[in-house]
């Protein structure tokens, strides 16, 4: 199976999201969307490549206060606080902030292999966060592009598609590919499909 992965859109309006990725997730049959949504209407513009499903939470304006404030996606059944799925028989934890306890650093590149220690066991860390143990961590927030394996397990950090690094550019996306005896996961860089 194909799966697109995607976080902090971050954009006010479906259309702002840059076009290029709907070229790059072309052709997957699912999205999963690890936060970082400011308005829900950029999941609606995701379905039209293919079914979604995200976590965290989703932005939107009141009428009194033109700034945005966060919200629960109330109601949306393709959003969860978390969500772990089962696909071909891997198992996948998406979140949108990856806190991990005994780690006080953000999840970026490097950090995962520099600062854990013999002792503390990243599968325990991973395991009491989502509740059960997953092979496949799928996360946002930190607008850091990573994919890296430690201790068995893949994680991925799609990066931001608008925001790279806090920069007002075109950044990435992933695409994760599975087979029953197989796990692949590359970043795309969203200029590649300008």
């Amino acid at each position: 199976m194909r799966i697109g992965l995607i976080s902090d859109t971050r954009v006010s309006r479906a259309q702002e999201v840059p076009i290029q990725v709907a070229r790059a997730l072309g052709g997957v049959e699912l999205i999963l969307h690890a936060g970082g949504i400011f308005v829900p209407e950029v999941l609606d513009w995701l379905e039209r490549i293919a079914p979604v499903k995200a976590v965290g939470r989703t932005m939107g304006d009141r009428s009194e206060r033109p700034q945005f404030f966060e919200t629960e996606c109330t109601g949306d059944p393709r959003v969860a606080k978390q969500q772990v799925f089962q696909i071909e028989g891997h198992t996948i934890g998406l979140a949108h902030e990856l806190y991990l306890p005994r780690m006080s650093d953000d999840i970026l590149p490097g950090v995962l292999k520099a600062r854990r220690r013999p002792d503390e066991s990243l599968a325990m860390m991973i395991e009491e966060f989502f509740g059960t143990a997953v092979d496949i961590v799928v996360f946002g927030r930190t607008l850091y592009a990573m994919v890296e394996e430690h201790q068995g397990m893949l994680f991925i950090n799609p990066g931001s598609p608008s925001l790279p690094r806090n920069l007002r550019k075109l950044g990435s996306v992933a695409i994760l590919d599975l087979t029953p005896v197989r796990r692949d996961a590359r970043l795309i860089d969203l200029s590649a499909f300008s």
